[in-house]
């Protein structure tokens, strides 16, 4: 039976790739900052909080992963873990790259000092990519990240391609556009604009504030995306892939999907508030994943309409209990 290690997977990508894997016959130990402390209530909602074995694990901490690697002994290792919100990181920016990037290097190298042939998934992020244009970004893109995350997230996958080629680990960053799902805390704009469009449906006279709407992104379905990480630790050869759907959409154009879904027209609910700018944003975020679809046989089902309509419906599904 192959074991597997999530780390993070108290998040929305951990969570849904634990039920992957756990569908797939795998034995599946996660990781958590505090896993005594920890709800975990993303497992709890997908109903496998207690299949998952959970382990207290701190990725800066090189002798805490030392030891959870030495303990479970997996046959692949998913680094899904790490400060999560760009917005946030430029309030935390030590901390995002610290937990992304001093993380990456720590579990890079206990893998190393183990010898064992551990196969390591990275999360890597379509923020490195910065501002393309009208170019849409692939793996030969280069990086011109704008925001600490990105920053932090570009350093962790040139540790990755660094161990690859110095020490011949099967190590491999899936370069991933945006990606949703009803596990998106309301922090993350997607859910709080498919939160405000249910609450107002259901009655609320509150206004939803946002920032840019005309920022243009690829947004994906997380359940999917998950898919792509797991087939790539199944390959002969170790490579990195972005993931995504292909097609941009401006956020007017999620905000619009999120209030026709509950038939209500967005413009009456909506105002764009200016201090919810940030320093520096990605006008546009184009993705090309052909590589994904011609060698792992990926490719999204799932485009930025059906997310929302998704996402919506699970929301209202939550009230309505």
């Amino acid at each position: 039976m192959k074991k597997a290690l999530v780390c993070g997977v108290s998040g929305q990508d951990g969570a849904y790739l634990a039920k992957l894997l756990l569908d797939k016959g795998y034995t599946v130990c996660g990781t958590s900052r505090d896993a005594q402390m920890s709800s975990f209530r993303n497992l709890v909602y997908l109903g496998i909080r207690d299949q998952v074995k959970l382990e207290s694990m701190t990725l800066t901490d090189f002798r805490s992963v030392l030891q959870v690697l030495t303990k479970f002994q997996p046959y692949e290792v998913y680094n899904l873990a790490g400060q999560s919100s760009v917005g946030l990181s430029f309030g935390q920016p030590v901390e995002t790259l610290e937990s992304i990037a001093t993380g990456t290097i720590n579990l890079l190298e206990a893998i190393r000092f183990t010898g064992a042939p551990i196969k390591l998934y990275n999360a890597s992020s379509s923020e490195c990519f910065g501002d393309t244009g009208e170019q849409a970004a692939d793996e030969q893109t280069p990086f011109r990240p704008r925001s600490p995350y990105g920053v932090a997230k570009a350093a962790a996958f040139w540790e990755v391609a660094n161990y690859r080629e110095a020490y011949g680990l099967f190590a491999c960053s899936g370069i991933l556009f945006n990606h949703e799902s009803p596990l998106r805390p309301e922090r993350f704009v997607t859910q709080k604009i498919v939160s405000a469009a249910c609450r107002i449906a259901n009655g609320s006279q509150e206004k939803l504030r946002l920032g840019n709407m005309a920022i243009k992104r690829d947004w994906g379905w997380a359940p999917e995306y998950v898919e792509g990480m797991y087939l790539m630790l199944q390959q002969d050869q170790p490579d990195d892939y972005v993931i995504a759907t292909g097609e941009s959409y401006k956020l007017e154009d999620f905000v619009a999907t999120a209030f026709a879904t509950v038939d209500l027209d967005w413009q009456d609910h909506v105002v764009t508030d200016s201090s919810l700018f940030r320093p520096t944003d990605l006008a546009l975020g184009k993705s090309n994943p052909a590589k994904a679809r011609d060698k792992l046989g990926w490719q999204a089902q799932y485009k930025m309409p059906d997310v929302v309509r998704m996402m919506v419906e699970a929301r209202l599904e939550s009230l309505s209990e």
